[in-house]
C-alpha cells in the first residue's frame, strides 16, 4: 500500500515491519526480529492503526466488492476475482495480512504489559480481536491460543488450530479483558498518534463492545454460544458495556490528507480505480433502484449517487440511467454486459483525506434489529422496527456528508430519509419478510467496510445472489472460505489437517465455516 510504504519510509513503520510475519510458522521461526522491551509500545500503535486502515480499504475494493457483487472487473481478463479465480498466492497474502497485524497487536500488548501502559494493553486486545476475527472468518479454524508464541519460553513453531467456536470464545475473553482495562480509565499517553479517537478511552471502549456485538451476531446461529444472553447483558448494563450510540462513535480512521497520512486511493486514477475495470453490478443496481413496469427508473437509494456514478458516455448510455454489469459473466459475455455500465464514484473515494471505517453505528443498530426480530433480545417486532429505522437512518446520515465531493453534489435531507424508509426499497410495513429486509439493508450499509458484507452473506444467505456463467474457477460456487495456504499445509500439516477434519471438508473454497448458514443447515 502506498501510504503504508510512506509511513515505513518516514520510520514510523520500522518496528511494526520488524515484528510482522508472512504467516504463523514464519513468525515462530524468527522470534528475535523484535525483542520485547527494545521499543516502546506506543511506537507500534500508529503503524497498526493506519496500516490496517489501508488494508481494510484495499480488501473491500479488491476482494469484498468483487466476491459479493458490489462490483465486477469486466474491463478485461487481467482480474477475474468475480469469477472466483482465486489461488494459493491470494490465500497466502490474505493470511499474511491478518496474521501479520494480529502478531503486531500481540507484540504491542506484550510491550505495554512490561511498560505498564494499560491504555495500550486495552487497545492492543481490541485490535488483536479485530484482526483475528477476520482471519478466522476468512479461513475457519485458526491458531489462537498458541499463535505467535515462539518468542516466549515454551512457545511453539507449529501452533494448534483452535476450532472456530473456541477461537470465538477466546476472542470474547479478550474483549472482556479489554473492557475491564478501559473501565479503569487509563490515560492514552500520546493522543496525537490516535487518528481514530484522539486517545479517548471511552470511545475505544465503545468500539470494543460494539465489536463484541458484531462477533456475537456472527455466531448467533449457533445456540451453544448463547449469543442472545450476552447481547441482553450488554444492552441492560450500558455503564458496564457502552456501545456506539451515534455516528460520532464510528470507528473511523481519519487521514489528514498530508503525506504520509493520505488515503491509499488518493494517487489512483479514475481508470485504475473503476472505469477501466471495476463497474457497479446489476445486483447492486437492482437493490438500489426502483424500475416501473415500463422499464423507467423512477426512484433510487439516496446513497447510490454518492457511492456510484452513471456512465457519462452518451453513446453507450443514451438514456443516462443506472446500468449494472453482470458479476461472474463469461469472457464472451463481457463486452456486451459491460456496455454503458456505471462506475464507483472516484471523486468521493479517491481523496487524500477520505476516511476508512472498521465499524459504524448503523451496523450496531442492524445487529439489534435482527436480534429483536429473532427473539435473542427483548422487544419483538416493535423494537426490531425501531432499531431497523435507526440503522437505515444512521447509514444515510453517515454517507450524506460525502455527497459534496461528487462531481454533481448530492445531498440527503431528513425528508429524503423519510421517503426512503417509505419506499419499496426499504419499507418495513410493506416487506413480506422482515428478516430478509434487515439483512439486505445491512448488506448495503456495510458497503466500503472491509470484508463485512462477504461475512454477512455467508452467515445469512442474503441477499439472493445470481451466480454467473463464468464462475468456472470454483465450479459455480461462491467461495465459502479461503483455503489454507500451501505454506501452512507444508509447515504445520498435522494441525491444519485436524482443523479441516473438524470443519468437515477439504482444503478448498467450498468447505463452509462453522458459523455460516450453510454449515448450520448441514448439521
Amino acid at each position: 500500500m502506498k501510504t503504508f510504504n510512506r509511513i515505513l519510509i518516514t520510520g514510523m513503520m520500522a518496528v511494526a515491519m520488524l515484528a510482522c510475519t508472512s504467516e504463523f510458522e514464519e513468525t515462530d521461526k524468527n522470534p528475535n526480529l523484535t525483542t520485547v522491551g527494545n521499543v516502546r509500545a506506543s511506537g507500534m500503535f500508529e503503524p497498526l492503526l493506519y496500516g490496517s486502515a489501508n488494508a481494510w480499504l484495499n480488501q473491500t475494493w479488491f476482494w469484498n466488492n468483487e466476491l459479493i457483487q458490489f462490483t465486477a472487473f469486466t474491463g478485461g481478463l487481467t482480474r477475474q476475482e468475480h469469477r472466483y479465480s482465486i489461488a494459493d498466492g491470494n490465500w497466502q497474502s490474505t493470511w499474511n495480512l491478518y496474521a501479520g497485524y494480529a502478531n503486531n497487536a500481540v507484540h504491542m500488548y506484550d510491550l505495554s504489559v512490561e511498560q505498564e501502559d494499560r491504555a495500550l494493553q486495552a487497545v492492543a486486545l481490541t485490535l488483536k480481536v479485530l484482526y483475528m476475527s477476520n482471519l478466522s472468518d476468512m479461513f475457519g479454524d485458526i491458531p489462537y491460543a498458541e499463535a505467535f508464541t515462539a518468542r516466549n519460553p515454551g512457545g511453539t513453531t507449529t501452533p494448534v488450530f483452535d476450532s472456530q467456536m473456541n477461537a470465538y470464545k477466546a476472542m470474547f475473553a479478550d474483549l472482556e479483558t479489554a473492557n475491564e482495562l478501559y473501565a479503569s480509565e487509563p490515560v492514552f499517553a500520546k493522543p496525537a498518534l490516535d487518528g481514530m479517537y484522539g486517545g479517548s478511552m471511552e470511545a475505544w471502549r465503545k468500539f470494543n463492545n460494539s465489536l463484541y456485538l458484531r462477533l456475537l451476531c456472527r455466531v448467533s446461529g449457533r445456540t451453544e454460544m448463547q449469543a442472545g444472553a450476552k447481547m441482553t447483558e450488554i444492552l441492560n448494563t450500558p455503564a458496564s458495556y457502552p456501545v456506539f450510540t451515534s455516528n460520532a462513535d464510528n470507528a473511523t480512521v481519519k487521514f489528514s490528507g498530508s503525506d504520509p497520512y493520505i488515503n491509499p486511493f488518493a494517487l489512483t486514477s479514475q481508470g485504475e480505480f473503476t472505469s477501466s475495470g471495476r463497474k457497479l453490478t446489476r445486483q447492486l443496481i437492482s437493490m438500489t433502484v426502483v424500475t416501473d413496469g415500463g422499464g423507467a427508473q423512477v426512484y433510487e437509494d439516496p446513497r447510490l449517487a454518492i457511492i456510484g456514478k452513471k456512465n457519462p458516455d452518451a453513446t453507450t448510455n443514451p438514456a443516462n440511467i443506472w446500468i449494472g454489469t453482470v458479476s461472474g459473466c463469461t469472457a464472451e459475455e463481457q463486452s456486451t454486459v459491460d456496455r454503458g455500465t456505471s462506475w464507483l464514484n472516484a471523486p468521493v473515494f479517491c481523496r487524500a483525506d477520505a476516511p476508512a471505517w472498521f465499524m459504524d453505528y448503523a451496523e450496531v443498530q442492524f445487529i439489534l434489529a435482527e436480534a429483536a426480530w429473532k427473539g435473542y433480545i427483548s422487544g419483538g417486532e416493535t423494537a426490531a422496527r425501531e432499531y431497523y429505522t435507526e440503522a437505515v437512518t444512521a447509514s444515510l446520515e453517515k454517507w450524506a456528508p460525502f455527497g459534496q465531493f461528487s462531481a454533481t453534489p448530492v445531498t440527503i435531507s431528513e425528508s429524503d430519509i423519510t421517503t426512503f424508509l417509505d419506499s419499496e426499497l426499504a419499507s418495513w410495513d410493506n416487506a413480506g419478510d422482515k428478516e430478509v429486509l434487515i439483512a439486505d439493508q445491512k448488506f448495503l450499509a456495510l458497503f466500503w467496510t472491509g470484508m463485512e458484507a462477504y461475512h454477512e452473506y455467508r452467515r445469512t444467505g442474503y441477499p439472493t445472489l445470481t451466480i454467473g456463467n463464468g464462475t468456472v474457477f470454483n465450479d459455480y460456487t461462491l467461495p465459502t472460505r479461503f483455503a489454507f495456504p500451501n505454506t501452512t499445509m507444508a509447515t504445520n500439516e498435522k494441525h491444519a489437517r485436524e482443523a479441516l477434519e473438524r470443519m468437515g471438508g477439504d482444503n478448498t473454497m467450498k468447505t463452509p465455516v462453522w458459523w455460516s448458514k450453510q454449515a448450520i443447515e448441514a448439521n
